[in-house]
């Protein structure tokens, strides 16, 4: 019990770290050099911008009605993370708007948009790998992917485009061509945070030398090879799939067994996102041939 109150404890200190991160990105480089933003973030960024009404507060407002209507959606423990992450979010854009920091980036903006995305792709990151959200155009997504069946991702899309264009009415096409950097470079480092920084491949292996490439991998990648039953659509035949999961670089040790033993076999390598198993690491493991 205590084991686990701490776990959660560390969950949610990581979880405001993140937002901490994220919100500091958005106060002093996306607010301060007129950067725009998807989503509800970016609606805020209009309307302070229009308006001069503060981020901080606005931000809040709009997310109460999300609340309500993502409720029967998220679950009990999704809103309530959502919940705790959103009231952080407000409550560090009013902080770091008190905290006279300045970034010298001496007005280049290119920088400035790089600098954005890490700084959101890093605190979302961190905020996503732990099960919150910063509420907002999720929520809608959900819902739209519950109620209407629509994706997920093409909906938040869809959103963030209207958002971006909406921006134009305070900023100049060249800052909104460097937002479109910032949020490549947060698409990028949000993944790699978000999975821990994970980069690992699968490889699928059809040969009818099955039993040796299984031998060959075993002893040269200390990697555990698993056999799944397959058949031949138009032959009928039954024959073992090799399916193995490694680092890159094992990738290359692999390919050069199968180009050795048997060049005609089909192998397809996917991208893996997460391996949950406590025998597998990432790096390779020393094997021992004596």
């Amino acid at each position: 019990m205590e084991k686990e109150i701490l776990t959660k404890t560390k969950e949610l200190l990581l979880i405001a770290l993140g937002i901490a991160i994220y919100t500091f990105g958005f106060v002093k480089f996306n607010m301060a050099h007129e950067l725009a933003e998807g989503g509800v973030a970016g609606v805020t960024l209009i309307i302070h911008a229009l308006y001069r009404i503060n981020p901080a507060y606005s931000s809040l407002v709009f997310n109460i009605p999300l609340f309500i209507l993502g409720a029967k959606v998220l679950g009990k423990k999704s809103l309530a993370l959502t919940i705790y992450g959103t009231v952080l979010m407000s409550i560090f854009i009013w902080i770091w708007q008190c905290v006279p920091i300045e970034i010298p980036l001496r007005n280049d903006m290119m920088l400035v948009a790089i600098v954005a995305g890490l700084f959101s792709g890093v605190g979302s990151g961190l905020v996503f790998r732990y099960g919150a959200t910063t509420g907002g155009t999720d929520i809608i997504g959900r819902v739209a992917e519950e109620k209407m069946g629509f994706k997920l991702g093409q909906t938040l899309l869809f959103i963030d485009a209207i958002v971006l264009l909406a921006s134009l009415s305070y900023v100049d096409l060249q800052h909104m061509l460097y937002t479109l950097i910032a949020s490549f470079v947060f698409s990028q480092v949000l993944t790699i945070v978000q999975n821990g920084g994970y980069t690992v491949r699968g490889m699928i292996i059809i040969t009818k030398r099955s039993e040796e490439a299984a031998e060959a991998i075993l002893n040269e990648t200390n990697r555990g090879v698993t056999y799944l039953k397959g058949q031949g659509a138009y032959s009928g035949a039954d024959f073992n799939i090799l399916y193995v999961v490694l680092n890159p670089s094992e990738v290359r040790d692999v390919r050069g067994i199968m180009a050795e033993l048997d060049p005609d076999a089909f192998i397809s390598i996917i991208d893996v996102d997460e391996v949950v198993s406590s025998d597998f690491k990432i790096r390779r493991k020393n094997y021992d041939k004596s």
